[in-house]
């Protein structure tokens, strides 16, 4: 979980390798290796539907037909690549692997940190890239030594010494490597030397606007959630943990369970109030939810919060891990003059919920 001023307290998946100086203040970038915390989540994570690998430790692919990228927010345009990486790896008769970075890039290299932040944790782009069938993730520690890399140096290295590639997979604008320069042209002399083979993929078909993770994180920024769903092809997520709050809620019928994100550089949508889907245990809920300031409350607060109002259930449940779906922005957050009119328009608030949740069907 995080502590109030956002530092990265104890383990929890997607929290690994760096740490939040301060949320609203300065932020500095470890790169110290928590090997052991890491093994962790790698061990959480593998298991018979796919196995997931840190690309030091001893592991055997077979066959493998492998793809390579970052893969935030796992979105349509990664799917499209995720389908072919399957479809290859079936014809090889091997297995399906992606590699990825991690921290991703930007991060470690401070390249517009302040303002940056991740569709995934590293937990939810796990759990995404299982759910699309991959046999195998590897995850590459990104340092600044990976980042001098050539991309066939970093070919080499990696996909051949590690991992014994046979089928590369690239999409068509795929790039990686020192600066980003490496692309499937760069790469042909390498795959003829190293004795793998590069396929690269067309463009989505019947793409008539950008899918990229730039796309998506403005659009969820802004509170354009549906367009974010378009880009996605599911609903924007968020998995945090519950803390305590301070109870104003629960005085006069809406009781909240405050919500931290598991990852510091986790995106938050646009303040404002939502309609959302809870998922806890196994179960899912119906619920609404806050992001902002509670102005009514407190007016005088800078502390920004996620509260979630779950419906027809009690209970506090302090410290349960919780996925929170955003399925549709209800209004801005609002300043009230008193609890009373506060309490009427959540009320309000419920009742177009209520109607939202019931037309939502996946």
């Amino acid at each position: 979980m995080a502590s109030e001023d956002g530092r990265a307290v104890g383990f929890q998946p997607g929290i690994v390798f760096y740490q939040i100086e301060n949320l609203h203040g300065s932020r500095m970038f470890n790169e110290k290796f928590q090997h052991s915390k890491f093994i962790k989540f790698v061990h959480l994570f593998s298991h018979e539907r796919m196995k997931v690998n840190l690309i030091d430790e001893p592991f055997v692919a077979r066959r493998p037909v492998v793809t390579i990228g970052i893969f935030d927010g796992v979105h349509k345009g990664h799917q499209f690549i995720l389908d072919n990486l399957k479809e290859q790896a079936g014809r090889n008769r091997g297995e399906s692997a992606v590699v990825t970075l991690w921290p991703h890039p930007r991060i470690v290299l401070n390249k517009d940190v302040w303002d940056f932040r991740l569709l995934h944790s590293l937990e939810e782009k796990t759990r995404e890239l299982e759910k699309r069938g991959v046999d195998r993730l590897i995850i590459v520690p990104f340092n600044r030594e990976v980042a001098s890399l050539s991309a066939c140096e970093f070919v080499v290295k990696y996909l051949v010494g590690k991992i014994g590639v046979e089928v590369l997979i690239m999409g068509y604008d795929n790039k990686f490597g020192r600066e980003r320069k490496g692309d499937a042209g760069q790469l042909n002399d390498c795959a003829r030397t190293h004795g793998f083979r590069i396929v690269q993929l067309p463009e989505l078909a019947g793409n008539h606007e950008k899918v990229n993770s730039t796309t998506i994180r403005n659009a969820v920024l802004t509170g354009q959630l549906e367009q974010a769903k378009k880009l996605l092809g599911y609903h924007y997520y968020l998995t945090g943990t519950i803390v305590e709050g301070n109870r104003i809620g629960r005085k006069f019928g809406y009781p909240t369970a405050n919500v931290h994100p598991l990852d510091p550089y986790k995106l938050i949508p646009l303040g404002g109030v939502y309609a959302v889907r809870i998922e806890r245990e196994g179960a899912t809920y119906s619920g609404m939810l806050n992001i902002g300031y509670r102005p009514t409350i407190d007016s005088a607060s800078e502390v920004k919060t996620i509260e979630t109002h779950i419906f027809d259930v009690t209970g506090d449940f302090y410290g349960e891990q919780v996925v929170i779906h955003f399925i549709q922005r209800i209004r801005d957050e609002m300043k009230f003059s008193g609890i009373d009119e506060l309490k009427n328009q959540l009320d309000k608030d419920r009742i177009t919920a209520d109607r939202l949740l019931r037309d939502y069907n996946g």
